[in-house]
């Protein structure tokens, strides 16, 4: 998990606040900062090396220092917000009764053999118990009177082996009002468990946002709330158990950040029998189900880009590498147009990896200049034109909350989630861009206009609810083609659940779907059942077997081919991934494909990941590469000069200025579009060599340094 520095101490330790006096002065007001388009998290003050120059700072962890840190960012020119952890911190107040006069200890995750889960020291996993909530409450009261705009409520995670504690079977009694039951005993056990874990921090959540709202009834602000959580695909091959879908229906939540970054999507998966870090697509099957959190709640969503991970063991290479392909999956999501471009920036400017080798280097110069030409490129991705070139579009595999609650003893889940990835990875290895799409919302107004084909299993996982069965029924009536892939074997069918009437029956959840659907088991012998416009096809199979073997992965893709064609689908395969995003080309080709010669993207392009900003004619997008293109020919025209790209903020000032900022003692380039040729390029006043000029584009190079200083062209 995403590594926090503790706080009580280690604030002052790393990075000693940097006082008004000593700060530059702050960067002009940004007029589109209000979009809140980019943000960055740090546990520090103000300081050269984190300063990125996004919309929003948001300030890490609640403590005595966090008012002046607050105020270094603030001073500087960005909006504010605040993050904390919600299922563990420097919280020892709460432990140790230092909070309400009790002990709390015996609230601490605990596993069965009683072992308190720590994320460090007594820095443990908490059971939220209601005092737990009001504890929280304390601490973002503190934050709010600091003036944050929007507090957002880190990673609300239940270990799934965890569910021992006394604080746990205090939850359990008055939850089910019965007698707790070991989570391992039996299958039923362990789905109650993980179903309290889930409803615990969905309260204790909802306590904050209550408490938020109430001070914005109060003093008539609007400070917002967020959280901040992994991907359900990823919390479930984790072993953890978090809110998820659950939260956007809370009243207070506004929205996520997606926490998808080379640390989970480098989780191993099997594919065609083999098992392997599939990063790029594991990114994009992570980013898509963020995405389907917020499609039509009216909540937003950031997505997270990490330029390292929380593994300090790794070199440079391996840490660029694994960005470009994360970052290349999060851009081809176009319904979001936000991002947290970076967690701790003063790690990435300012360590040294792989950390304790002898050759450990600071980041590459060439890196540091991408990374803030990347930066600046985020604030630019709401864009309208949008169109794919790659396999077939409109097809989605259905995934339920409840993928988290089958993952312990007795009887866990496929250990490596092949019931998911066996269903998901076939399309996507050929170059379909296919939606994880979260079941929970199905019953949401026009949740599934953009689905034709749907693929669905409750092997791993099953509906949380009878509600989500009738909708899906009437997409399927409509003109939607369900393949349903289930054998009917999985022991969580058995858990007491609406399905059975609480175990007083031997139904399970799809018998319901079918009752939706109007049909029964016997009209299916292997072709495809007619309902109203659409069709259900059932592959009487565990999902699992489809990531497993060469041949079964293909039969699997022969009923998907045969299912675009009963929802009049055109069927196409590439072995890449390809969408235009106004003037950016985003592009990604694919290993373990189809074969055939590599897609050529022709015309005048930048690559963003290309530090020299150079402009090349042509791309071939090979398996394994990865592109962030700016079209020169379909960027928007401009009568005076205008910056296409650059390796710093660089703000409008009046005609032919800027102001510039970016990260000290790295280096900037800018790419102009310019027909003439300057005279002179200054900075601050004075004259500087490093320009060229060719093509109706002039290219600006100088160090970069944390103070807004002006740029100049004259002519």
């Amino acid at each position: 998990m995403n590594y926090r520095p503790p706080f009580l101490a280690l604030c002052a330790l790393l990075s000693p606040c940097v006082s008004a006096q000593e700060a530059p002065p702050a960067f002009p007001k940004d007029p589109l900062d209000t979009l809140e388009r980019t943000c960055f998290q740090t546990s520090k003050p103000w300081s050269p090396q984190g300063n990125l120059r996004s919309d929003v700072a948001i300030c890490y962890g609640i403590d005595a220092t966090l008012p002046e840190r607050v105020a270094t960012w603030r001073d500087r020119g960005y909006r504010v917000h605040l993050m904390t952890g919600v299922a563990w911190g420097n919280y020892q107040d709460y432990l140790y009764g230092r909070f309400d006069g009790k002990n709390h200890e015996d609230n601490a995750q605990t596993d069965r053999n009683g072992k308190k889960i720590s994320h460090g020291g007594d820095v443990y996993y908490m059971c939220p118990a209601e005092n737990y909530g009001e504890f929280l409450c304390v601490g973002v009261q503190k934050a709010l009177d600091a003036g944050v705009e929007a507090v957002h409520l880190e990673e609300p995670e239940f270990w799934a082996r965890a569910g021992y504690s006394e604080g746990f079977k205090r939850e359990w009694r008055s939850y089910y009002q019965e007698e707790w039951q070991p989570p391992h005993s039996t299958p039923d056990a362990q789905w109650r468990a993980s179903k309290l874990k889930y409803f615990l921090y969905r309260r204790a959540l909802q306590q904050v946002f209550n408490h938020v709202q109430a001070f914005n009834k109060r003093t008539g602000k609007h400070v917002r709330c967020y959280v901040p959580t992994h991907s359900l695909i990823n919390y479930a091959h984790w072993c953890i158990v978090s809110p998820q879908s659950s939260l956007a229906m809370l009243d207070g939540c506004d929205g996520y950040i997606a926490q998808v970054w080379t640390g989970t999507s480098r989780t191993p998966n099997h594919f065609r029998g083999k098992l392997k870090e599939r990063t790029f697509e594991t990114a994009f099957l992570e980013y898509g189900a963020m995405q389907n959190l917020v499609r039509a709640t009216g909540r937003s969503v950031w997505y997270l880009n990490d330029p390292i991970e929380d593994n300090p063991r790794h070199d440079w290479t391996d840490y660029r590498t694994n960005w470009e392909s994360t970052l290349t999956a999060s851009l081809l999501q176009p319904d979001v147009s936000k991002y947290e471009v970076a967690p701790w920036p003063e790690r990435i400017f300012g360590g040294k990896y792989p950390r304790g080798a002898e050759d450990a280097k600071t980041i590459p110069p060439e890196y540091a200049t991408e990374l803030q030409i990347v930066g600046n490129a985020l604030n630019d991705m709401n864009q309208a034109d949008i169109k794919w070139d790659c396999g077939t579009q409109g097809i989605g595999v259905l995934i339920s909350d409840s993928l988290m609650f089958q993952r312990e003893q007795p009887t866990p889940s496929d250990p490596h989630m092949a019931h998911f990835y066996g269903l998901a990875l076939p399309p996507l290895k050929r170059g379909i861009p296919v939606t994880p799409v979260q079941l929970e919302n199905v019953p949401l107004p026009h949740f599934l206009d953009t689905q034709k084909v749907l693929l669905l299993s409750y092997t791993g996982q099953k509906p949380q609810s009878p509600e989500v069965h009738q909708p899906l029924a009437d997409w399927v009536k409509k003109g939607g083609v369900l393949i349903i892939a289930d054998d009917d074997k999985d022991p969580y069918n058995q858990a007491r659940e609406w399905w059975n009437e609480q175990g007083k029956t031997t139904l399970i959840p799809r018998n319901h779907l079918f009752d939706a659907l109007g049909l029964k088991d016997g009209q299916f012998n292997g072709a495809p059942v007619s309902v109203g416009k659409g069709s259900v096809i059932w592959l009487r199979e565990n999902p699992a077997t489809f990531a497993l073997g060469e041949e079964s992965e293909r039969r699997l893709m022969d009923t998907l081919k045969q299912a675009a064609a009963l929802a009049r689908l055109t069927w196409k395969e590439t072995n890449h991934l390809s969408l235009k995003r106004g003037p950016y080309q985003i592009a990604a080709g694919l290993d373990e494909s189809i074969s055939g010669p590599a897609a050529t993207l022709t015309g005048r392009f930048v690559n963003l990941f290309d530090p020299t900003l150079s402009v090349q004619k042509s791309f071939s997008v090979t398996p394994g590469s990865r592109y962030f293109l700016l079209d020169l020919d379909a960027v928007k025209k401009s009568d005076n000069p205008q910056v296409l790209a650059s390796a710093c903020k660089a703000l409008p000032l009046r005609e032919n200025s800027w102001t510039v900022e970016g990260i000290t003692d790295t280096p900037a380039v800018l790419l102009i579009a310019t027909g003439k040729v300057p005279k002179s390029v200054r900075l601050d006043g004075r004259e500087i060599t490093g320009f060229n000029h060719g093509d109706g584009l002039l290219h600006v190079r100088f160090p970069n340094e944390s103070r807004p200083r002006v740029l100049d062209l004259v002519f």
